[in-house]
């Protein structure tokens, strides 16, 4: 019962007018800084509006936190749903679907269809934070390298489901993802790679220029090179109703929700886990359990939904090393870790019981800031939408103003710049010989995660690979690896029959 009182004491003062307010606030200010490349990203955003939230008591100040983290997540899948410009890892997946539907006209569907699931999963997960914080901090505790390495070379296996017809293209965008993300200082000896002398390459390449350059100017130079008959804005919905997805929409996207929200609160409970990872494996895991996986990468409605659900529950996720340990799970509750020592506040397991003022009404604010979130977007997405009727005569410069501005705003070096000049045509080329730029992306991002966990492995180890089948957790998760290799193998033989027999 105590579970019960704390909680509502939580809601009672995380719902004062003066809290709420501040709820509203942060999720309107996240998603206005939010949709600026290389603003966008939540951590950044967090960042951004740090010291205006220090000013505010501290219950007050972490719960406007809350909403501007909210506002930006939602605001990445504004920017990548619309123009195809991820301003954040988590958003990548949905270029794949989300701006494929919003070239068929369903731009509204898409982004109503991001709010709704990431609703549920939001609520779900701060539902799991609340009751199950303490079973899923001890599990997370037991995540060690090897672990780690496990689930790293999971998610860049799932690269398979993610490259469309063609699996081989796919690999070929990994592991030019790959050795993109070896680029700078090695983490152990601290010896360059790949740098050829430059010392605007010792700290590696930033995911802001390699993601601008393959989706945002690629897609640009793609469309330049059309007729201009072929380059009309994209179509906009015409009616309010056209705007929300249908009940057969939700209806078809419900298992994908499922999926998306298990998915992204377990990876978020593990300390460096992060919504990254959480996307791009749901994505996968919603594509290979649907009856109908050739749609995906074309406008499939469930390759919206999965992903942001997962991008979503990761919020709750997240929060239970966080609060329960004292270790942030991703960049933007790095950010929150710094707001609660600045506020005095030492997170750890004595958390809850030293400051249970606090604590209580922070977790009640991460589910209203959802409800804040819904409110306010759900009327304004035909606002949002408005951006495709921009002519692309006005919109393209625009799109590259952006691109170069967030390339150069990240550590203020023209040399970025021209590296997204490289990588645009990277985006290009892609686009013409129809190689799926998203596993480069998810390569480049896991990579370096993956190596570090490895080499730590074999470090713990003294070389030696038994370390991943000694363990239990990592070889559960090298299993899952074979099973997903097999299903996918197994459908795709059982795909091409169903179209010999057709014949």
């Amino acid at each position: 019962m105590s579970l019960f009182y704390n909680m509502l004491d939580g809601f009672v003062t995380a719902l004062s007018f003066t809290n709420l307010l501040w709820i509203v606030v942060g999720a309107l200010l996240g998603t206005l800084i939010g949709i600026l490349p290389g603003l966008g990203n939540p951590a950044a955003t967090l960042a951004i509006l740090l010291p205006l939230t220090l000013r505010l008591p501290p219950t007050t100040g972490l719960i406007m936190m809350a909403g501007i983290y909210h506002g930006a997540k939602f605001a990445g899948a504004t920017t990548a749903i619309l123009l195809n410009i991820p301003t954040e890892t988590s958003s990548v997946v949905l270029c794949y679907d989300g701006h494929e539907l919003a070239k068929q006209g369903r731009a509204g569907v898409a982004m109503g269809m991001s709010a709704i699931s990431g609703f549920i999963a939001s609520t779900i997960g701060v539902i799991g934070l609340t009751f199950a914080a303490p079973l899923a901090a001890r599990m997370a505790v037991q995540f060690g390298p090897p672990e780690f390495a496990m689930l790293m070379i999971f998610g860049l296996l799932l690269v398979i489901s993610m490259a469309g017809k063609s699996p081989v293209k796919g690999l070929i965008s990994m592991f030019c993802g790959l050795l993109v993300s070896t680029v700078g200082a090695d983490i152990f000896s601290g010896a360059q790679r790949f740098t050829f002398g430059s010392v605007n390459l010792y700290d590696g390449i930033e995911f802001l220029v390699v993601t601008l350059g393959l989706f945002a100017v690629g897609e640009v130079l793609i469309n330049t090179g059309k007729k201009m008959e072929q380059s009309k804005p994209l179509p906009a919905p015409k009616h309010f109703r056209e705007y929300l997805p249908t009940w057969a929409d939700i209806k078809q996207s419900r298992l994908a929700i499922a999926i998306g929200t298990l998915v992204g609160f377990f990876i978020g409970a593990l300390p460096g886990g992060g919504s990254t990872i959480a996307s791009f494996v749901s994505y996968a895991m919603v594509k290979n359990t649907s009856k109908n996986p050739d749609k995906f990468g074309t406008g499939a409605i469930e390759g919206v939904a999965g992903p942001e659900a997962a991008n979503n529950s990761e919020c709750g996720g997240t929060m239970i090393p966080l609060l329960s340990l004292g270790l942030p799970g991703s960049a933007s509750t790095t950010v929150m870790l710094a707001a609660l020592l600045l506020y005095g506040i030492q997170p750890g397991p004595l958390l809850f019981t030293n400051h249970p003022e606090i604590v209580w009404p922070v977790i009640a604010s991460l589910y209203l800031g959802t409800v804040a979130l819904l409110v306010l977007n759900l009327p304004m997405i035909p606002l949002w939408v408005q951006i495709l009727r921009i002519p692309y005569w006005l919109l393209y410069p625009i799109i590259l103003l952006l691109a170069v501005v967030g390339a150069y705003s990240v550590r203020g070096s023209i040399f970025d710049v021209w590296l997204l000049m490289g990588f645009s045509a990277f985006g290009y080329l892609f686009r013409r010989l129809s190689v799926p730029a998203a596993p480069m992306l998810m390569a480049f991002v896991l990579g370096p995660e993956a190596e570090l966990a490895f080499r730590q492995s074999l470090m713990l180890s003294n070389n030696k690979l038994s370390i991943f089948i000694e363990r239990p957790i990592s070889a559960g998760i090298l299993c899952a690896i074979v099973v997903v290799i097999l299903f996918a193998v197994y459908s795709r033989i059982k795909q091409r029959r169903k179209v010999m027999s057709t014949r």
